[in-house]
């Protein structure tokens, strides 16, 4: 998501692993989250959520919601006193939505781009339809905030199930800076296939020892002292023994 709004992140988006996703905007009634994530977790396919969150509130003329269910059902809802341009788009796995638009091809290429990029990981294919909707317009008040939050059962720092989950509160160029901040995550937390990564032969150890000991960890055990660094760096996800090494921890190594 993207707004000229003070951490839209914060109040827009909600999602659980194995149950779905939504997003409440225009006048957004932030209990359509946990309401919504508990029909989900009942079950409750994506267009009976809608139906029973709108039906049930007052104000639903003023909001905005999109829902996708774990079976990849979506439904939306754009009431029809939010303000112009605002609409929705719904397809396979996806809805895009927004209001205070320039004009609908802001909608037009953030759905366009999430079905042309199908194949790529989410979180990638998410900040390329972003990017693609403030080209096309984007929020017709500017730019402020941005945040990226995706989900997956197992996935995630220590399997605790978020995978990626990253907030631009305030910004002259909040999509740039979310780009900037995933290519952090995914150094930090990204996982390189495990038949890439690099036999450490006797060349590679020699190197790997003097490196580390030029920056301090010189305890004459290759592992540990490449586990040491690593968990100081922040890179101890990417790190398993000293048999084999993660290209971008020896690139990291030897960059610093």
């Amino acid at each position: 998501m993207q707004s000229k709004f003070l951490a839209v992140g914060s109040l827009v988006v909600w999602a659980a692993a194995g149950m779905g996703a939504l997003a409440t905007q225009a006048l957004a009634k932030v209990s359509y989250g946990p309401d919504g994530l508990a029909l989900l977790r009942e079950g409750r396919a994506a267009a009976e959520v809608v139906e029973r969150l709108t039906a049930a509130d007052e104000g639903r003329d003023h909001r905005q919601l999109g829902v996708v269910d774990v079976e990849g059902q979506a439904a939306a809802h754009t009431g029809s006193s939010c303000l112009d341009w605002a609409g929705h788009r719904i397809g396979a796995g996806y809805t895009a939505q927004g209001n205070l638009l320039v004009s609908e091809p802001t909608v037009t290429a953030l759905a366009d781009t999430f079905e042309r990029t199908a194949g790529s990981p989410l979180a990638e294919r998410l900040l390329a339809s972003l990017a693609a909707a403030q080209d096309a317009g984007g929020d017709r008040r500017g730019q402020q905030s941005a945040a990226l939050y995706v989900v997956r059962e197992g996935g995630g720092y220590d399997d605790c199930g978020v995978v990626v989950d990253l907030r631009v509160d305030d910004h002259a160029t909040p999509i740039a800076e979310l780009e900037r901040l995933y290519a952090l995550q995914q150094l930090y937390f990204g996982e390189t296939p495990a038949e890439d990564w690099l036999i450490v032969d006797t060349g590679l150890e020699a190197e790997l020892r003097e490196r580390l000991s030029a920056l301090g960890y010189a305890s004459g055990e290759l592992a540990r002292d490449l586990e040491t660094w690593a968990g100081v760096e922040n890179l101890e996800e990417r790190v398993d023994g000293a048999e084999r090494i993660d290209p971008v921890v020896l690139e990291e190594l030897r960059r610093r």
